[in-house]
């Protein structure tokens, strides 16, 4: 090769300040660990016994399988054998459920002797990987039916076997490589449909179908309207609509009392009484009918309407808000069939105290209400370290693992928090910054599957310590106690550094 090109430093092709980062993280998680597990009888942090001593092998193996992959295996080793991973490590998920140990309700994990393993932490690499070979492909169109059926594929298979295991939390991280799809080229329109999914279950639970079918009707002709630009006209016919329908059951209800005496009081009632009532007047009929069928009937009959303005103004936006209208009606109506039959008996009962459903501060809610304690008596600087009081004398569960941050809130203070925050934040900002800057396409796609991953678990994680997520079991990266976690962080994060130091090598 020509002198010329002879490659930059290790100095200048290593993005230092992003293993700055992630050293950092990994020791305020170890002394924090050690903060949440210690005891007054001064044991070391370094004790074999406590999880503190283990976490350090953990940290120290980390470090060895980081240094292997960036000194000594070949960077392109990880293109070329996405496909075999991904496959091996599929074949794992589906192995554990039948060969692994039960942990919390989960089948999950392998147990060797005293070392646990989780292949769902290790599925989140090969599926970046995976992404990153097929989407990099030259023939790859991101807007093509047959490219996003194949990313589908890709993303959903994991998932699907790792909801099968119960485990919901590491299943959900797969929905965040929906910000990688989106950088690289899926309609913004994608991450709307997932929110209107999200608010409709919600809104079903919370409310009444009646209410979210309503809403599902006006975000989809807001969104159509806002697509064509046509907000004035949305304001006059469908705002005017929308409006007149949110009185519309009190109406219905004023018409059926005023036709059919006795009709406010016919659930009441003993069944012989309602047969009475309705027998009574000539309209009983008009019981039968709900105003939630009127509704959805008035949709139905939009429907036809839209999909032949689609055809005839060539708007394909159109028709997909005519689908998404009938997908929101199968939804609404299914929410609470997916509630109580396809969740699990603690899923449900920790999304009811989220959601104000329920009261259960001794029960379910026990966890997230002892770390909002905890993060809250913290305070500005905190109680100081090996000082905190909730710590000390055990009151969160998994104080250790899941809920590592409370621990910092509680003797760190807001102080430290935002500093535990900021180091994710510049750290998700580092790899982004990189992975634009490259010149590869499987670079580029990597490191944002990175990026989504490391975002999602902190997103999820410290929102459910504070009380804005259900509590799913999710660890924070690179802090939480336990070597799956750090081993799948760790592999995760030192791919990306290697392949972004073999682009900067030479240029």
């Amino acid at each position: 090769m020509d002198n010329t090109f002879k490659g930059r430093s290790m100095k200048q092709s290593f993005d230092w300040k992003l293993v700055i980062i992630y050293l950092l993280l990994v020791i305020i998680g170890w002394v924090n660990i050690y903060a949440s597990v210690h005891t007054s009888a001064g044991t070391s942090i370094l004790d074999w016994s406590l999880r503190s001593g283990k976490q350090f092998v953990w940290i120290l193996t980390s470090l060895g399988l980081a240094g292997l992959i960036l000194f000594v295996l070949p960077p392109r080793i990880w293109e070329s054998a996405s496909i075999p991973l991904y496959v091996g490590v599929l074949f794992l998920l589906v192995a554990v459920i039948f060969l692994g140990v039960e942990v919390k309700g989960s089948r999950s994990w392998f147990e060797f002797g005293p070392v646990r393993f989780q292949p769902a932490e290790v599925s989140k690499i090969t599926t970046s990987l995976l992404l990153a070979f097929v989407m990099s492909r030259p023939n790859y169109k991101i807007t093509e039916m047959k490219s996003l059926v194949i990313t589908a594929l890709v993303i959903g298979i994991p998932m699907l076997i790792i909801l099968g295991e119960s485990e919901t939390g590491s299943a959900l991280v797969y929905v965040g490589f929906i910000f990688m799809l989106y950088r690289e080229g899926l309609s913004g329109w994608f991450i709307g449909a997932i929110g209107l999914v999200i608010l409709l279950f919600i809104m079903t639970l919370t409310t009444n179908p009646y209410t979210s079918v309503l809403a599902a009707i006006g975000i989809l002709s807001f969104c159509a309207a806002l697509n064509t630009g046509r907000i004035g006209r949305w304001l006059l016919i469908y705002g005017s609509f929308i409006l007149v329908m949110s009185f519309f059951p009190i109406g219905w209800k004023f018409l059926t009392d005023s036709l059919i005496p006795g009709a406010s009081i016919i659930n009441e009632v003993d069944p012989m009484v309602q047969d009475a009532i309705r027998g009574a007047s000539k309209w009983s009929f008009l019981l039968k009918i709900k105003p939630l069928y009127i509704l959805i009937l008035i949709g139905m009959l939009a429907v036809p309407v839209y999909v032949i303005r689609s055809y005839r103004e060539k708007d394909q936006f159109l028709f997909i808000a005519a689908m998404g209208f009938i997908a929101s009606v199968i939804l609404v109506f299914s929410t609470d069939f997916i509630f109580n039959n396809v969740l699990q008996d603690h899923q449900r009962k920790r999304i009811e105290v989220l959601l104000g459903m329920k009261e259960d501060p001794s029960g379910v809610g026990y966890n997230v209400n002892q770390s909002m304690i905890a993060i809250g008596s913290g305070g500005l600087l905190g109680k100081g370290y090996l000082r905190g009081t909730q710590t000390a004398y055990g009151f969160v569960p998994e104080q250790s693992t899941d809920f590592i941050f409370c621990t910092v809130g509680e003797e760190w203070g807001f102080v430290g928090c935002a500093v535990v925050i900021i180091l994710y934040v510049l750290m998700i900002w580092r790899i982004i910054h990189d992975a634009e800057r490259s010149r590869e396409s499987f670079t580029r796609i990597y490191g944002y599957c990175v990026a989504c991953c490391l975002f999602m678990h902190l997103f999820i994680n410290i929102g459910m310590t504070i009380g804005l997520m259900p509590v799913i079991g999710i660890p924070l990266p690179l802090m939480s106690y336990g070597g799956s976690s750090l081993w799948a962080f760790t592999i995760l994060l030192s791919i990306f550094i290697v392949l972004d130091h073999e682009e900067k090598k030479y240029f």
